[in-house]
């Protein structure tokens, strides 16, 4: 048995051991900036969970992130680790939270395997098409449980709209067209920083270059270590269309922008994704964020457009209108408790998954296809052209 394939196996055995002997899971925190730091806080409302350390390499973020723990568990402080090597490395540690810039999330997920640690990593999943294959082929070959970032998979509201669409409500749907409007204009460069920062850690593979604190505080922004605000915000548009539709990876994606108005970064604000898929329909993602600011319940909407009736789904309900009845839904649905409810039961279904050593909602196999889609469109605009994908050798089409 090849060395790296033990060592999953060891790791994930020994992991489920000591769950099994004990409901208590003890999680270390990889990347505690202001996601990062939200969703550790999600985790810490399950009462058998203790943050047991975390690793940040801007002393700010680490600063605040170690107090807000310990406040919420009762004073008792984690460790505190400036390389995320050695946090994996402890082995108190039951499973991680990846919460890094994107540029990351495949070395470190990949690290966390072999260590043996349970992983729930944020979206986006991976930044390339190369890196979510290969994260794919090692979720296959580990027993240790992955959750991405994709909150939709666990929301009721989601839950309930996938069921019209598989009743056959809407007939049959041959095209989704989803948006999402917002702004990120207005406002300077960062030009400082406010403390210590790990500069060349925190470049990892990227190319070594002077401090550049708009990088670090904008990082999304940055091609070479994102995808943009349509890799950012599509992973999740795309991820609840495919949910929806029961659709898996696209056969083919085309993208058109504008030009960046923003004063950070070199990524366009102003997209158009075009996905299509052997399930026989076409989902279109039209992304602007050079709009005005909308209130997050009504910045987002998917328009399922059937053959007997259309669905509009949001991010806090949706309607269905039947043909000749626009005017008034023949269903509707609110969800019980609102749109970030579902970042608690995202999180809520890989605790429990990490327990009882069931499949998650958002294996890595589905974080990929929802990246890809963004990755193709990206691709798109760098070439200028369609760009395919061949499911068969899982490569991008010259």
């Amino acid at each position: 048995m090849p060395l790296n394939r033990r060592v999953f196996l060891m790791g994930a055995a020994a992991a489920a051991q000591r769950l099994y002997a004990a409901d208590k899971i003890s999680l270390g925190v990889i990347g505690s900036g202001g996601r990062g730091t939200f969703v550790m806080g999600v985790f810490q409302k399950d009462p058998s969970l203790r943050v047991g350390a975390v690793c940040d390499v801007y002393e700010p973020n680490l600063e605040r992130a170690l107090s807000e723990a310990a406040k919420a568990q009762g004073g008792a402080a984690p460790k505190a680790y400036r390389n995320y090597h050695q946090l994996l490395d402890d082995k108190s540690l039951d499973a991680v939270l990846i919460a890094t810039p994107e540029h990351w999330h495949h070395r470190m997920v990949l690290d966390a395997l072999a260590a043996g640690k349970d992983v729930y990593v944020e979206k986006p999943l991976c930044h390339t098409p190369q890196q979510g294959v290969e994260l794919v082929e090692a979720e296959k070959r580990s027993k240790n449980i992955i959750q991405v970032g994709m909150q939709r998979r666990s929301y009721d509201l989601y839950q309930e709209g996938r069921r019209v669409v598989a009743a056959g409500t809407l007939g049959d749907v041959r095209m989704v067209r989803s948006w999402w409007l917002n702004t990120q204009l207005g406002g300077e460069k960062v030009a400082q920083l406010k403390g210590p920062l790990d500069w060349d850690q925190w470049l990892g593979s990227a190319a070594k270059r002077p401090l550049d604190p708009d990088i670090f505080s904008r990082w999304r922004l940055y091609g070479e270590f994102a995808g943009g605000i349509v890799a950012d915000q599509g992973a999740h548009v795309f991820d609840g269309i495919h949910m929806l539709m029961g659709a898996g990876a696209p056969l083919a994606v085309t993208a058109a922008a504008g030009r960046p108005h923003a004063a950070s970064g070199d990524t366009p604000e102003s997209v158009v994704v075009t996905a299509e898929y052997p399930e026989d329909f076409i989902g279109v993602f039209t992304i602007n964020y050079a709009a005005m600011r909308y209130k997050s319940r009504y910045d987002q909407m998917n328009h399922l457009d059937g053959g007997k009736a259309r669905m509009d789904i949001g991010r806090e309900d949706f309607r269905v209108f039947a043909q000749g009845g626009e005017e008034t839904p023949i269903l509707e649905k609110r969800s019980e408790k609102g749109f970030g409810w579902a970042t608690d039961l995202h999180v809520r279904n890989f605790l429990d998954c990490v327990r009882t050593r069931k499949a998650p909602a958002a294996p890595m196999w589905l974080g990929f296809q929802a990246a890809l889609v963004v990755q193709l469109a990206n691709l798109s605009l760098k070439n200028g052209r369609r760009m395919k994908w061949n499911r068969a050798t899982n490569q991008v089409e010259v």
